[in-house]
């Protein structure tokens, strides 16, 4: 979106038709037609739609606020999960909201600002972006102890806030594709601002934190630091850099955030001959894609009575259901039998056993699972899971059902 289009869209009469865009057919081209008749220019005209779009998307991370809210594609696809950004906020503020000042460098849309101010803290908000940071203000407005400026991390004087927070753009406009199509930034010295320059200001903060991809080499985590990977309902959505009095133990964790919640630390990994590798249970375990991000799949060993399959693959065996603490970091399937590898003797025995829908599965397998399940070619029947995987040495595929949780439990 352009500057022009933004100061159009924020016209009074216009965020109105946005809010009342649900009177209007829900096809788009209906839509379309129906808002240039009330004379909406072209440009209005497409802004309104790709936000009652993008609002609608924004509910997952932002519930009933994004309704009243305004994103940009890129804004929103790097947006925190307001309960992550809650998350955020406690490890700056504690759960007694103990106010401080907060530099967001690098604000986007405004979610993790809206959680710092909403526990209480003063928050200076920056984006670099000019459309950006105009609408992070849009969506703060109602929050008197948030400030929003439209100006370089680099250029903001740090030195009186209390913590320091970074989320820098992972993503460029891209160069000979569609106009407004970006592309991600692999290399961590492109980031806007460069990861080398936030580490080394978050080095000399009081306290900071930054938000990063969760395919963050290991290698550049800074001793000083710890890195925290978080799922949220499932899906691994950031690893997080603390340092300073935001920093609560150094190396690496993993949060699961969902219905149960889970914390686990490298402190917690056993040593190499207590986790072991052994044959297969009675169940298969897979861990959430944030413990195996943060490389800690065997801290759940102990907790879990479970061995690894093999030294370099992410999924465990036990011969007990999983329950307890530990459960809430792994998704559990009974392993009815160990199936042949081989296509056709493999849909032979699945139509055998009433098996005709299949959610495949792998891990150290060389497969496309699309096109192993239109080679099986399946007629209806039963639902089932296959992992393809190893075992020790050997090659195998696993005929499993999924287990439903039986523990609530909570751990941290």
């Amino acid at each position: 979106m352009d500057p022009q289009t933004l100061t159009e869209l924020l016209d009074v009469s216009v965020l109105d038709r946005l809010d009342r865009i649900e009177d209007l057919p829900a096809d788009e081209l209906a839509r379309s037609a129906a808002l240039r008749k009330e004379g909406y220019s072209a440009e209005v005209t497409a802004a309104l739609l790709t936000q009652a779009r993008l609002r609608k998307d924004a509910e997952a991370k932002l519930g009933p606020f994004a309704a009243e809210m305004l994103f940009t594609r890129d804004g929103l696809a790097q947006a925190t999960r307001l309960p992550v950004a809650a998350h955020h906020a406690r490890r700056f503020l504690g759960e007694g909201g103990e106010a401080v000042t907060i530099a967001d460098l690098g604000c986007g849309i405004g979610a993790d600002a809206f959680a710092f101010a909403g526990l209480g803290a003063e928050v200076t908000a920056v984006d670099s972006d000019e459309v950006t940071a105009a609408i992070a203000s849009y969506n703060l407005r109602h929050l008197s102890s948030v400030r929003v400026e439209h100006a370089r991390a680099e250029d903001i004087d740090t030195s009186g806030f209390d913590a320091l927070w970074f989320d820098p753009a992972r993503r460029r406009i891209g160069r000979g594709t569609r106009q407004g199509s970006t592309s991600r930034i692999t290399d961590p010295d492109e980031f806007s601002p460069s990861l080398s320059w936030v580490v080394a200001q978050a080095l000399a903060a009081r306290s900071a934190g930054v938000k990063l991809g969760p395919a963050l080499d290991h290698a550049l985590i800074p001793d000083e630091a710890e890195a925290q990977w978080v799922s949220h309902g499932g899906e691994v959505v950031e690893v997080c850099l603390y340092f300073g009095a935001a920093r609560q133990r150094p190396g690496r964790s993993a949060l699961v955030m969902g219905e149960r919640t889970l914390l686990v630390h490298e402190n917690d990994v056993p040593a190499e001959d207590e986790s072991g590798i052994g044959e297969l249970g009675e169940y298969l375990l897979e861990p959430d894609g944030a413990i195996v991000r943060a490389g800690l799949v065997t801290a759940l060993c102990p907790g879990l009575r479970a061995r690894r399959v093999h030294p370099r693959i992410a999924y465990l065996t036990t011969d007990d259901e999983p329950a307890g603490p530990a459960a809430a970091g792994v998704t559990a399937y009974r392993i009815a039998e160990v199936l042949p590898a081989k296509i056709p003797t493999l849909r032979r025995e699945l139509i055998a056993r009433g098996i005709g829908s299949v959610v495949i599965k792998k891990r150290g397998a060389d497969i496309v699972p699309d096109q192993v399940r239109r080679q099986l070619k399946l007629p209806k029947g039963e639902r089932a899971t296959l992992v393809f995987t190893r075992v020790g040495e050997r090659h195998v595929v696993l005929l499993t059902h999924p287990v439903t949780p039986t523990t609530k439990e909570t751990a941290s």
